[in-house]
């Protein structure tokens, strides 16, 4: 049997969270654009976490953006899905089977929109979300009238336009919206935006006003691993131990976060789902929880992921397995990384805390990560990510951070390539050989013909387009780098890794 509302009933087993009936007859007061995993596996999951506390007592309608997909699986399901959690949690192992019944309908804008529009009519309505990646979030000219718009914020003030008329300019009409595109100030850029398309549909002042003072626009920023659809195999193992076929079933990690930004109580009372569950976070400032994540998670991965493939360890969960190299993206993240992001606005405890969640989560074994796919933008990535660490470091601790220098000498290395006759640049490591897909991959190249170690690092460390400062100046970085790279060459990079992890438990 498919899962349906139907068969909620015919479920037997105990350990799935199912929907009381009661929660399909709860208002619709969420439209959110977009069906990806992320939203379902994360906001979805907390509004359903809430209803079912009899908390929030509203339900979501979807629009997307096509009408292909999982448009038709939507209605054969009622809108129902089965989100698995699995992972690790302090250390231990967590699982958690939950029907998901927070979505009401799935409207497609292509064939949908009169319907899609007149969800602005709807008084119960509070709250906008969205997660239509990066790209979504951009400016283009286009017509809002007469039309179904083609980009989001199109569509969006489309849909904002029609609530305005509808109820006559009512300051008490506005909405809460809450974009969770993964870019910085996600929700003013989307203001901005909806601002200048508003003007160029030269919509009335009246309306541009009212966009602006009557809807509250909320910075967020989003952070659980969602990889989505099972694969064939576990999928019909899964339905065989639930004992009903699902088409919408996802997987996610067990960390979860949703970091809103704001200070208003109005918002707060209408984002009453947080108080469901301590992953949603509302703050007045949320540029802790973004720097917590771009410095300790990512910033991990980065500095070491070319030591995992140098090592011969295909995914995070295989090497996270290692003792010696678990100890060193632990040691990493305490002593150098979590002490760099220390000020007043990080306590040291909340870094370190933040960074046992970070070994909890690369420990997560139904998680499939390669390193090399986290070796994608190798060195934009190290330039974001970690260079801005490095020199907070040495403003505290006025030393080279040993352990970083290892990390940065194995992105050298992995950065060590030949070109093929297609043009592409491909490394080699323990007879495996890649490719770098790498926008600076030509320069490291070139820098790499440079056979003496010592000129070749202090030329790529004097790169200021690299590094957008001359990384010489930061006393002993660059001796550390050279010596662990000749190091990596005689001993090999596991007994490097190894012999760092015993310098500091001597400690």
């Amino acid at each position: 049997m498919y899962l349906s509302k139907q068969h909620i009933s015919q479920i037997q087993n105990k350990d799935i969270s199912v929907p009381s009936v009661q929660l399909f007859a709860l208002p619709e007061k969420i439209l959110q654009f977009g069906t990806g995993v992320l939203l379902r596996g994360l906001c979805d999951y907390f509004i359903d976490k809430a209803n079912k506390k009899n908390i929030f007592n509203g339900r979501i309608v979807v629009v997307k953006s096509t009408a292909q997909g999982e448009t038709n699986a939507f209605a054969q399901q009622d809108c129902l899905y089965t989100h698995l959690v699995k992972g690790i949690e302090d250390g231990k192992a967590v699982e958690e089977t939950i029907v998901n019944a927070s979505i009401s309908r799935v409207l497609s804008a292509k064939e949908e929109w009169k319907e899609i529009l007149s969800c602005a009519s709807n008084e119960a309505m509070q709250v906008i979300i969205s997660n239509t990646t990066e790209v979504g979030i951009t400016y283009a000219e286009e017509k809002i009238i007469g039309q179904v718009p083609a980009s989001f914020p199109a569509k969006l003030l489309a849909w904002l336009y029609e609530r305005y008329n509808v109820f006559n300019g009512a300051a008490d009409a506005g909405l809460v919206i809450i974009p969770t595109e993964l870019i910085i100030d996600n929700a003013g850029k989307l203001k901005d935006i909806l601002i200048r398309l508003a003007q160029f549909n030269q919509l009335d002042a009246a309306f541009i006003h009212w966009l602006q003072s009557a809807n509250h626009f909320c910075n967020s920023l989003v952070d659980r691993i969602v990889p989505g659809k099972l694969s064939a195999k576990e999928q019909l193992a899964t339905e065989a131990e639930l004992g009903y076929t699902d088409d919408l079933m996802i997987m996610s990690e067990v960390y979860r976060l949703w970091a809103i930004e704001t200070n208003d109580e109005k918002v707060k009372q209408i984002l009453s789902f947080a108080q469901a569950d301590s992953g949603v976070v509302l703050a007045p400032d949320i540029i802790k929880f973004r720097e917590l994540k771009l410095r300790l998670l990512n910033g991990a991965h980065t500095l070491s992921c070319g030591l995992a493939v140098l090592a011969g360890f295909t995914t995070v969960k295989e090497a996270m397995a290692d003792t010696d190299f678990r100890n060193y993206i632990k040691e990493l993240m305490l002593r150098e990384i979590a002490v760099a992001v220390t000020d007043a606005q990080i306590s040291y405890d909340e870094a370190a805390s933040f960074a046992h969640k970070v070994i909890d989560r690369f420990a997560n074994r139904y998680i499939e990560h390669k390193w090399l796919s986290i070796c994608l933008q190798y060195s934009s990535k190290m330039l974001m990510r970690n260079i801005p660490t490095l020199q907070k470091y040495y403003e505290q601790k006025k030393t080279v951070p040993q352990l970083t220098a290892l990390g940065f000498a194995a992105y050298l290395i992995f950065m060590k390539s030949e070109q093929d006759s297609k043009g592409q640049f491909i490394g080699t490591t323990n007879g495996l050989s890649y490719t770098i897909n790498d926008d600076k991959a030509a320069q490291l190249h070139d820098y790499w013909q440079e056979t003496d170690i010592n000129k070749f690092v202090q030329q790529v460390f004097a790169d200021k387009i690299l590094w957008s400062t001359d990384l010489n100046q930061l006393p002993g970085f660059a001796d550390a780098v050279i010596k662990n790279i000749e190091d990596i060459k005689d001993s090999g990079i596991k007994k490097l890794i190894q012999s760092s992890n015993l310098k500091f438990s001597l400690l």
